[in-house]
């Protein structure tokens, strides 16, 4: 990206200024309102909040931002300064923390900002010849645990250990040439007329006057050259290990969020099949329920007709081999013998018609006499059926009831 063309509104002079700007620009609804989801906006409001308590320095401002592909959106910043000490003594680096749309959850976009008077060291580890900043704290961006005091923290660290900005000293007239300018460290107060070139208001900030610059080209040790490239390197190896450690990590931890999600489907599993199980065991053991009763009502007949069993094997009349206990069981035998009789005279009828024994009309008429009757008998069979299912069912729900049975399922089935 480049530095952005910036048309900055007016910003709030204290905390409480700083609130009431937050929440109108956040709250506001239709084609003026800023593109950061809802569900992010109270964060955005904290961060910004904590990031101008802890640096009064940085301001929070909506502006105008300007992508590579030319589109233009309104969003919030944070301009101003962050302090940075440099050999023991400080010094104020100008800044402007972009909150990008995909803001908390991506991180925020970082330039620092010189004035007409300062210019970007080159080359440098951590900004680029267009002011962009690329620290490991941006790479490594963490939603929702990174925020905007902890960046800037870091900022004022790296920039401490090796400083991205030279404040130009005006040439001194000197009948001795000098090729390399001499260097002032940053200054705190730009020139008038400054902030209105770029677009935008700079902070006001008293402080006292800075010593000679750091970055004296003529009077640089070679040491602290050494030093300072030995600490760059280091901090490249480190940031390297930490970015391969962190990468590993990922990788592990997504294995074990595949693990734990096959582990819950398959507890899902177990419990279904538990379920399942408890169901089935029940239907089965209402069913032995119902095997021992029928197996003790078996017995009891056995032993009742135990001694009409031994008479039967001595050549007794068929007839006399079963006896009829009660009026409904008289019925229904009386109806099956009638029915069963009428079938075998309407198979003899068939057999005489077809032999030519009787003219077919009497057969006809015969037939259907005969059938009339026979549906009687059938019918007064059906409804002999129901009573004595209806009484056996009673019985049986009897009994059940007397075992602790559910005796509503039984009559479900009897139905």
């Amino acid at each position: 990206m480049v530095p952005p063309a910036v048309q900055a509104s007016s910003s709030p002079a204290n905390p409480q200024q700083t609130q009431q700007f937050l929440s109108s620009v956040l709250s506001q609804r239709g084609p003026s309102a800023l593109p950061y989801l809802e569900d992010t906006k109270w964060l955005i409001r904290q961060h910004l909040l904590s990031l101008s308590s802890s640096y009064p320095s940085l301001e929070p401002k909506t502006a105008t931002f300007t992508h590579n592909d030319g589109r233009s959106i309104h969003l919030l910043q944070a301009d101003g300064t962050i302090p940075m000490s440099f050999q023991g003594l400080t010094y104020n680096i100008p800044v402007i923390l972009w909150l990008m749309e995909s803001y908390p959850r991506q991180p925020p976009c970082v330039y620092v900002n010189p004035t007409r008077d300062m210019v970007i060291k080159r080359p440098h580890p951590f900004v680029s010849p267009s002011g962009l900043v690329s620290v490991p704290c941006l790479e490594n961006w963490i939603y929702p645990s990174s925020n905007l005091v902890d960046l800037v923290r870091s900022l004022s660290l790296y920039f401490g250990s090796d400083p991205p900005l030279y404040s130009q000293r005006r040439p001194n007239p000197n009948p001795n040439p000098n090729p390399n300018p001499n260097f002032t460290p940053p200054s705190l107060h730009p020139p008038s007329g400054t902030a209105s070139s770029l677009g935008y208001a700079r902070p006001s900030i008293q402080t006292r006057p800075y010593p000679p610059s750091p970055y004296g080209v003529q009077t640089e040790d070679s040491s602290e050259a050494y030093r300072r490239s030995a600490v760059n390197k280091l901090v490249e190896l480190v940031h390297g290990d930490l970015t391969t450690m962190r990468k590993a990590r990922e990788a592990d931890m997504e294995g074990l969020f595949n693990a734990q999600a096959m582990l819950w489907h398959r507890d899902e599993q177990l419990k279904k099949g538990l379920n399942e199980m408890y169901e089935e065991k029940e239907g089965l053991e209402q069913q032995l329920q119902m095997m021992l009763m029928n197996t003790d009502v078996l017995e009891a007949w056995l032993r009742e007709n135990e001694t009409k069993l031994r008479s039967l094997r001595q050549n007794v009349d068929v007839d006399d081999a079963f006896e009829i206990i009660d009026v409904p069981s008289k019925q229904m035998l009386e109806c099956a013998a009638s029915d069963l009789a009428i079938e075998d005279v309407v198979y003899s009828l068939d057999k005489a018609v077809q032999e030519g024994a009787i003219p077919f009309d009497q057969y006809l008429r015969n037939v259907r006499l005969l059938s009339r009757e026979q549906f009687f008998h059938r019918a007064t069979a059906a409804k002999v059926r129901a009573t004595q299912m209806q009484a056996q069912v009673a019985n049986m729900a009897a009994r059940i009831s007397h075992f602790g049975g559910d005796t509503e399922a039984l009559r479900a089935r009897a139905s």
